[in-house]
């Protein structure tokens, strides 16, 4: 453990956590925070029990629970890190079952979806309060789904999001974010809407096109030959398409707004393209490429740049 995430984690300790949802990203946060002693006792569930297994044999949980309402029981801290289609549900659940003290966060790709199915809960439920939860998004994954992938180091000099709402309680919002300092992570609040357009651009769109383009390669009649042929590139670029076909289905669908604007926009380009290879315009596509290859090298410079923690 570094110095730093080492006193981020003498800063948070929670007793009791209920992981509801045990994958990659679950798996690998209960992980990163027994590792640096921010968590105790660990209570998982899963709609998949093979998932549950797997999470004990690695470490992530201590306990299988058969619902969520055993998981939540007693828990002083819930992880929601199911896809963001399972939030209503499992929110109402939480609602109805967790302790009145508990801190609720959850690892949602989107946002505004899932303060949407918090307040839905909330008018639900009087017990539960938005003071409490607090909408988290840790900029971390792999291609392969699964808790069996997950790591304790997943997080570590990765950003996480906190996306507050106005009833955030500020206690509540600070020991979050220092959870994920203990993981290494290096944090950073910013609203909802504006969390949601720019990763509609920057993951949401990339995750797309990379299923797109092998299901589209796919579906061609000679197209398991054509795949015997990619190349690195071709496998750097469709990596993310190995990646859970229901997370990113619910992710489409709960970040459709800014999503559709940021396809349309992108077809604009696809079209641009198709008229330039059309014509043999060999300037618009050098202009194309130009644009693209000097923005990815000023992105590799900064990427390669040390960074101050957050």
């Amino acid at each position: 453990m570094s110095g730093a995430t080492a006193a981020a984690a003498s800063t948070v300790r929670f007793e009791r956590l209920a992981l509801l949802g045990v994958g990659l990203i679950g798996g690998s946060a209960a992980l990163a925070w027994r590792a640096a002693g921010a968590v105790g006792r660990v209570a998982g569930f899963d709609r998949d029990a093979g998932a549950l297994a797997r999470a004990q044999a690695r470490g992530a949980i201590d306990e299988a629970a058969a619902s969520v309402a055993q998981a939540v029981a007693d828990a002083d801290l819930v992880l929601l890190a199911a896809p963001v289609g399972a939030m209503d549900s499992l929110l109402d659940e939480v609602a109805r079952h967790a302790a009145p003290f508990a801190v609720i966060t959850d690892v949602g790709s989107t946002k505004g979806s899932v303060i949407e199915s918090a307040r839905r809960s909330l008018a639900a439920n009087s017990s539960f309060s938005l003071r409490r939860f607090v909408p988290g998004h840790p900029i971390a994954g792999g291609e392969m789904p699964g808790v069996q992938y997950a790591q304790a180091t997943l997080f570590r000099d990765r950003l996480a999001i906190t996306t507050p709402t106005d009833e955030t309680h500020a206690e509540a919002l600070a020991r979050v974010e220092a959870l994920w300092r203990a993981a290494g992570a290096r944090v950073l609040r910013m609203g909802a809407e504006e969390h949601d357009r720019i990763f509609a651009a920057v993951s949401h769109l990339p995750h797309l096109l990379a299923f797109a383009l092998v299901a589209a390669i796919a579906s061609e009649s000679d197209g398991a030959h054509k795949l015997g042929f990619a190349g690195a590139g071709f496998r750097d670029f469709t990596r993310i398409a190995a990646a859970s076909p229901e997370m990113w289905r619910d992710v489409a669908l709960a970040n459709q707004p800014a999503l559709s604007a940021e396809l349309r926009h992108y077809r604009g380009w696809l079209e641009r393209l198709q008229a330039a290879v059309d014509g043999r315009d060999a300037a618009a596509l050098e202009a194309m490429f130009e644009l693209a290859s000097r923005t990815r090298r000023g992105q590799a410079v900064q990427e390669r740049r040390p960074e101050s923690g957050a």
